[in-house]
């Protein structure tokens, strides 16, 4: 079976065109921390010329043993709320930050399907976490329709949304 190709919105590049803008301007850096996504926000921004002035690293952490390794995710917190869940979206972002030199961070970890799913985290949970150098960080968690690739797409678009507001000095919707 040949795995199917990412599938990115129409906006994606233009979120991440914005995204480079803004950081530009600010001599911000980011760094990502993906699991469901598998790399796919790392690869929306490299996509774009020239963003290597603004993207530091990008990290991905799919199993738990490299959640815990890599971003520092402490066992108890994957133990207690499950790799799906705010609490661990906000600290693979804070970790990502800890082991970078970015000055904010996404980080995405979810159930993209086709299995995987439980009642309280169906197929298509995706938890978001954004943290910032100041100190402060915003978590979402969203549910999305369609297949994998589907969720993984709306993934990657929220995360750019949300790194957009950052930012410009807002908040991730």
């Amino acid at each position: 079976m040949t795995p199917n190709p990412p599938v990115f919105q129409a906006n994606t590049a233009a979120l991440a065109i914005a995204l480079g803008e803004y950081l530009n301007a600010n001599s911000g850096l980011l760094a990502t921390a993906e699991s469901c996504t598998g790399g796919g926000i790392a690869a929306a921004v490299t996509d774009i010329a020239g963003s290597s002035g603004w993207f530091e690293r990008g990290f991905v952490t799919y199993s738990n043993l490299a959640k815990s390794d890599m971003l520092g995710v402490l066992p108890a917190t994957l133990a207690q709320f499950g790799a799906v869940s705010e609490e661990v979206a906000r600290a693979m972002a804070l970790g990502a930050l800890a082991h970078s030199t970015a000055t904010l961070s996404v980080a995405v970890t979810g159930v993209a399907g086709p299995g995987g799913g439980s009642p309280d985290k169906p197929v298509g949970t995706v938890c978001f976490g954004y943290a910032l150098r100041s100190g402060l960080s915003f978590t979402r968690r969203c549910h999305f329709a369609g297949d994998r690739a589907a969720v993984r797409a709306q993934s990657v678009d929220t995360a750019l949304v949300g790194l957009v507001a950052l930012a410009k000095g807002g908040e991730p919707a």
